[in-house]
Formats: structure tokens, C-alpha cells, sequence
């Protein structure tokens, strides 16, 4: 057999090394071009675990641009964990938040919506660890977010953050993607009409756990609630909505702020609805908030499926 000479052999080398390069680009191109999934469409992808290491943006996160006047107290001695535009009270022997608090403004949500990222990982700020993604493996729950992506959709490192598993709840799948999106699509809707608006959100937690999910024993609400108000029109709404599918109505699910601080055991606003402004907690007028029927029709005919 004719013996090859170097010439042939550096050849073949070149060759194989720029057909490297250039399938390396080529997977470069394809990842950089690939359709980008908007915060509210349901994930169909992979889902990324990232550890619970602080990266360098997230160092320091214990300041807020919260104020203390929207956040509610309770006495279920949760950890207040404070993200850069969300504030919440985690919950140890439920695995869970038992509120998010955050404003929805206009302009926020008429900026260019970032790639919803997808990085689901425990929360470093809370001092007990949080629940991890494992715990929701094969349950038949949903990582149900409690501040929606799309809310938090005007910057990368603000929708990053909501995917912490802290601001995360089990949900019915055909609940998070049915009744519950329909509600914060509603919501961000009211912000917009309203210009700004406080929400505060989270499960109805029971004092004994009925169902848990996951080695870290998450609890699995029965329902959830969100609790709004537009301190400049001096309105408030809230919702208490069942753990489950639902082809009701939104508004069979309103009710006062009273209602659901009877239930929860939260005082909601309490710096800000105080004095003459604490009858407020007690009524509601729907005709102040009003809703989209083409969602409803919709969540019937698609989501709830």
C-alpha cells in the first residue's frame, strides 16, 4: 500500500478543523435565531436547573425597590426575602411563599418584553433553602408562578428572578394554565387602564398539609388568591380561586380584601389602608375593573384543555 505523505496527512487535518469551525457556527447561528417564547406562553421546552449560588448580579439582593408601605404582615413568622422588584414571605413548613408583593406600572409593562429564561433554581436568599425543581418532578403539578414572568417582563434580570422556586406553588396544570393566566393577563390589563397598581398574591396555605409533593414535602394549596389596589383611584379587588379547572366566570371568584384576610390570616396594606381608607378592605365594585370576555371564551375552548 502507497505510504501517504505529510502533505496528504496535513490536508486531511485542515479539512477536519474547518469543518469544526464551521458547524460550530452553524449551531451558533441556529441557537442565536431560534423562535424566542414570550413570558406567557406555556413551557414546552426543557426546563434548566441552575444551582442556588449567587451570581454576580444577584449579590447584595436583599435590596428592593419595594416599599415597605405595600407589604402585608402576617403571623405565620415567614422570612421576608426581598428581590430587586419583588418582595416576599417565605414560609419553611409549607416550602413556600405565603405572599408576593410587587406594583405593576404602565410603563413597565409597554416595554419590550425579554425571553422568558426558563431557569428554575432555588432561591440563595432564603436563609432555610428553598424547595428545588426536583420536588416537582413527575407530581402532576405545576411550577405555578405567584408574580407572573410577564410581569416582571421589562428587564432579564427582573423575569430571571421570578423563576427562583420561592416565588413557585403547586398547581393544577389545567389551573395555571386556564383560570390563574386568564387573571394575570386581567391584571396586567388593570395596570394599564389604572397606571399603577399594588398586588399582593400567594396560596391559601392550611394549618395541617393534606397533600406535599417532593422530598422537601412541599405543601399543595387548595386555592390561591390576589389581592389588588390602585392607590391612585382608590380601588381595590381580590380573588380567592380553587386549586383546580375551572369554566366559571372570573367574577364568581371576587371578593373583598376582608374576605380573603379572613382566610388567609394576612392584613393586607396595612400603612396604606388605614383610617378612613380601611373601609375599603370591605367592598368592591366590578364595574371598576373591567374584564376581557374574549380571554374567558378562550380559557373555555383552549387553556382549560
Amino acid at each position: 500500500m502507497a505510504r501517504k505523505s505529510s502533505s496528504d496527512s496535513g490536508g486531511f487535518i485542515f479539512k477536519t478543523g474547518l469543518f469544526a469551525i464551521l458547524a460550530g457556527a452553524a449551531f451558533w447561528i441556529f441557537n442565536q435565531f431560534s423562535e424566542k417564547k414570550s413570558p406567557d406562553t406555556p413551557d414546552t421546552k426543557p426546563q434548566t436547573e441552575l444551582p442556588s449560588e449567587k451570581s454576580p448580579t444577584e449579590q447584595g439582593a436583599a435590596t428592593s425597590t419595594i416599599s415597605e408601605d405595600i407589604l402585608p404582615t402576617s403571623s405565620k413568622g415567614g422570612e421576608i426575602v426581598r428581590h430587586d422588584y419583588f418582595v416576599l414571605s417565605y414560609v419553611e413548613a409549607h416550602e413556600q411563599a405565603e405572599w408576593v408583593a410587587y406594583e405593576l406600572n404602565r410603563d413597565r409593562l409597554n416595554e419590550n418584553w425579554a425571553e422568558r429564561p426558563n431557569t428554575f433554581r432555588p432561591d440563595p436568599e432564603v436563609s432555610t433553602e428553598s424547595a428545588t425543581p426536583r420536588d416537582y418532578t413527575s407530581s402532576g403539578y405545576d411550577k405555578g408562578h405567584l408574580c407572573a414572568a410577564a410581569d416582571m417582563a421589562f428587564n432579564d434580570q427582573a423575569i430571571d428572578q421570578t423563576f427562583f422556586m420561592s416565588n413557585m406553588s403547586p398547581q393544577v396544570p389545567a389551573f395555571n394554565g386556564g383560570i390563574w393566566r386568564e387573571l394575570e393577563e386581567l391584571t396586567r390589563d388593570w395596570a394599564r387602564k389604572q397606571q399603577k397598581i399594588y398586588v399582593v398574591t400567594g396560596p391559601v396555605l392550611p394549618a395541617t398539609a393534606k397533600t406535599q409533593i417532593g422530598f422537601s414535602k412541599v405543601t399543595v394549596p387548595d386555592a390561591y388568591y390576589k389581592v389588588i389596589f390602585a392607590p391612585e383611584q382608590m380601588r381595590t379587588l381580590a380573588f380567592i380561586i380553587p386549586n383546580q379547572v375551572s369554566d366559571q366566570p372570573m367574577f364568581n371568584y371576587a371578593c373583598s380584601i376582608d374576605k380573603v384576610e379572613a382566610v388567609t390570616g394576612i392584613d393586607f396594606f396595612p400603612r396604606l389602608l388605614k383610617g378612613s381608607n380601611e373601609a375599603l378592605e370591605s367592598a368592591f365594585d366590578p364595574l371598576s375593573w373591567p374584564i376581557n370576555q374574549t380571554r374567558y371564551k378562550k380559557r373555555i375552548a383552549e387553556w382549560n384543555n
